[in-house]
Parts: C-alpha cells; sequence; structure tokens
C-alpha cells in the first residue's frame, strides 16, 4: 500500500470524531497569479484537504460557476504548467494535501507520464479525473494507480450497487460521492435520502466517503459531515470569491470549519 498523506488525514479527522473539510477552487481564478496564495488561505482557514481544479476549455461535469471560472483562468492564460508550479509555490509553505481535479484531455496533452511524475515533484497528493470511469481505458487507469498519487474514484447516485466496490477497489485516498446527478452546483436543499445512500455505501467499500456537489452553507456542510467522512465545497466557494475576494473566501471556509467541528 502507498503512503498516503490523504489517508493520514481522514485517520486524523476520525479521531477527532468530525469529517474532513475538503474546499474545491480553480487554479488561476479570482486572479491569474494568486493560486499559491488562495491555497494557504484555504489551509490557514482550516482546510483538511484541497481540491485544485485544472483549468479546460470543455469542463462538462461542472456547472455554470466552476464553469466560468474555469473560462476565466484559461482566458488568463493559466496552463497545466503553471498549476503545477503554484502548487510547488504552496507545498513549500503548507503541509495540506492537495488532489488535483482535472479532465483526462490536459493530462494527456500534457503526457500521462510526465503529468504524474511532475505533479508528484510539486507536491500533489492526489488525482481526480472526472472523465475516467472504472473500466475506460485500462492502461491510463493502472499507470495512474502505480503512481505515488492516490488515485480518487467518483460514485453516483446512478451508480450500479454491485458496481461500488469494483470502482472502491480500483481507487485509493478516498471514495467521492457526487450527491446528485447532473453537474456541479451550489443548491439550497440536500436531498432527504442522502444520508441513507451516503450510510449504504460506507458499508460497502473500505474507503473513506466524501461527499460533494450542492453543499453550499455551513449547515448543509454540518448535515453531511454527520453522515460521511468528508464534505466537499466547490461552487459556492468559488462563487463568493468571484463576487467578493479570496479573503472573503476564506472567512466562509473558517465558518464550514467551524459548523463541522
Amino acid at each position: 500500500m502507498k503512503a498516503s498523506a490523504i489517508r493520514s488525514v481522514f485517520a486524523a479527522v476520525q479521531e477527532e470524531g468530525r469529517a474532513a473539510l475538503i474546499p474545491y477552487v480553480t487554479a488561476g481564478h479570482p486572479v491569474g497569479d494568486s493560486t499559491a496564495t488562495v491555497l494557504q488561505a484555504l489551509a490557514d482557514s482550516g482546510a483538511d484537504l484541497i481540491e485544485l481544479g485544472v483549468p479546460f476549455s470543455d469542463p462538462l461535469a461542472d456547472g455554470p460557476t466552476i464553469q466560468g471560472s474555469s473560462f476565466s483562468s484559461l482566458q488568463n492564460g493559466t496552463t497545466v504548467e503553471d498549476v503545477l508550479a503554484e502548487l510547488k509555490t504552496f507545498r513549500a509553505e503548507r503541509t495540506t494535501p492537495v488532489v488535483l481535479f482535472t479532465y483526462l484531455n490536459p493530462v494527456l496533452h500534457y503526457g500521462l507520464e510526465d503529468f504524474l511524475s511532475d505533479a508528484t515533484e510539486c507536491g500533489a497528493s492526489g488525482l481526480l479525473l472526472t472523465d475516467l470511469p472504472v473500466g475506460a481505458d485500462c492502461e491510463v487507469e493502472r499507470t495512474v494507480a502505480e503512481s505515488p498519487l492516490d488515485f480518487i474514484r467518483l460514485v453516483a447516485p446512478t451508480t450500479r450497487a454491485e458496481r461500488v466496490p469494483e470502482i472502491a477497489e480500483n481507487g485509493s485516498g478516498f471514495l467521492y460521492y457526487i450527491s446528485r446527478a447532473g453537474v456541479t452546483g451550489a443548491r439550497s436543499q440536500l436531498r432527504e435520502s442522502l444520508s441513507d445512500e451516503v450510510a449504504a455505501l460506507r458499508s460497502q467499500v473500505g474507503l473513506p466517503v466524501a461527499v460533494g456537489f450542492g453543499i453550499s452553507t455551513p449547515e448543509q456542510a454540518r448535515e453531511v459531515g454527520r453522515a460521511s467522512d468528508g464534505v466537499v465545497i466547490g461552487s459556492a466557494l468559488v462563487r463568493i470569491m468571484d463576487e467578493s475576494g479570496v479573503e472573503a473566501g476564506a472567512r466562509f471556509v473558517a465558518r464550514l470549519r467551524a459548523a463541522l467541528d
């Protein structure tokens, strides 16, 4: 079993009796060269893990808010090389693990083995490829799984129950449960069945289960945190930083952390 900073985080928060807080931000947003500063602000505000989105021109899994941040970042000229450089700067100052959240195309364009090597060298702890389900490309999946990075896998409400163990066995770090079908985006209410779904999922797998998509308030984070091992906040945070800046985003993360504590 590979050494895992992510696994260590989940073990630590479990001892504390709470769920891990996992904010998502898009690299190069809200300002092109601000990524390391944003990551530092999130770490200092209580993030246990951070998902760092690599901007992509066709982010089909993302809703309007994160799509907008991705397009803005690309307009600012952000490249994969820039993302890794900013991550390296952050890693020199903080130890909070970072999961790179991206699509397969930018990784293949960069070169799969080069990307995995460079991402590891720059301090990434995990990789989530939104458009690479289990069995889609066995060679690519094997190469990622054999790298030092944790391979974060997605499970959706529409995933067949008999497929869940296979997905978990082909992932590491944690399992990301999409709280609803569709794209990312903040929602005013959570589905009533979410807690039961997460409980059923946790009974099937050995990995920690983090829940994301649609969580937008500290109250929702607290509710999801009672049922899961981790809570991912994306669109709500991206929108706040877009409208009010990084400091406002950091204050929001601090409120989320207080709700989980």
